[in-house]
């Protein structure tokens, strides 16, 4: 288990990652809104009616109609927008905060934005076409945050990244083995079905979502599996205190 915290990967073609500050901000806002400040009944009816249901799309369910907020074909992008618990948006967030904002910078703003929610509307395709008759609420970044890292391991294996391995050790590792332990990992609970209630059909989807179109979406002068030298990573002094 490895949680990034950081990576000394400099932007070459934008000032600022706008994109990635307002996907992350978006997140955040729409989970106080709809989960993280509200009566657990009315999180769980945000749920059903913004969330990707498999049984619903493919027309085997039908949602109550005070639960229905969005048409049907609307949940594909809300899904993305949603999250069941702090720790799932914190993970989430946090994986965007560390490695989306060199992707965009790889592709420009606005390729950028289309890039991540093309690989969060492959991964919950990929999730519906295995259990097409799921009545269970699909929600998450995890698709479309499964895409960037798939882009980032493509474009940039050996840039080094600060975490914490195995939640407590502090440690500067290379992407390769961070990104590809964390891919491993998904492709291990998807073969032994060791998962619980997580989809992990999407976050292969939009990992193979967003293999297939970084080369597509990135500037002609951004390289696959990039030689450039980087420096090591600078360490946060940021004061800890484990309780």
């Amino acid at each position: 288990m490895f949680i990034p915290l950081a990576d000394q990967n400099p932007h070459r073609h934008i000032t600022a990652p706008y994109v990635t500050f307002a996907v992350i901000g978006l997140n955040v806002v729409l989970f106080l809104a709809t989960t993280g400040l509200v009566p657990a009944p009315a999180a769980t009816a945000n749920m059903l009616g913004l969330g990707l249901i498999p049984a619903v799309v493919t027309d085997q369910a039908q949602l109550a109609p005070h639960l229905a907020v969005v048409p049907t074909w609307a949940t594909w992008i809300t899904y993305m927008f949603m999250h069941g618990g702090w720790m799932h948006l914190v993970g989430n967030m946090l994986f965007l905060w560390v490695f989306a904002d060199n992707i965009e910078d790889a592709m420009g703003h606005w390729r950028f934005l289309v890039f991540y929610l093309a690989c969060g509307l492959i991964g919950g395709a990929a999730h519906l076409m295995i259990d097409p008759g799921s009545q269970a609420p699909l929600v998450g970044a995890s698709g479309a945050v499964s895409g960037v890292l798939a882009a980032y391991l493509l474009l940039y294996p050996r840039v080094r990244v600060f975490g914490l391995v195995f939640n407590i050790l502090p440690l500067t590792i290379p992407v390769w083995l961070a990104l590809g332990t964390w891919v491993m990992l998904q492709v291990y609970h998807l073969v032994t079905t060791q998962g619980g209630a997580t989809a992990w059909w999407a976050h292969v989807g939009g990992l193979l979502a967003g293999a297939a179109l970084v080369g597509l979406m990135k500037k002609r002068d951004i390289v696959f599996f990039s030689h450039e030298r980087q420096l090591p990573v600078t360490v946060p002094r940021i004061p800890l205190r484990f309780g």
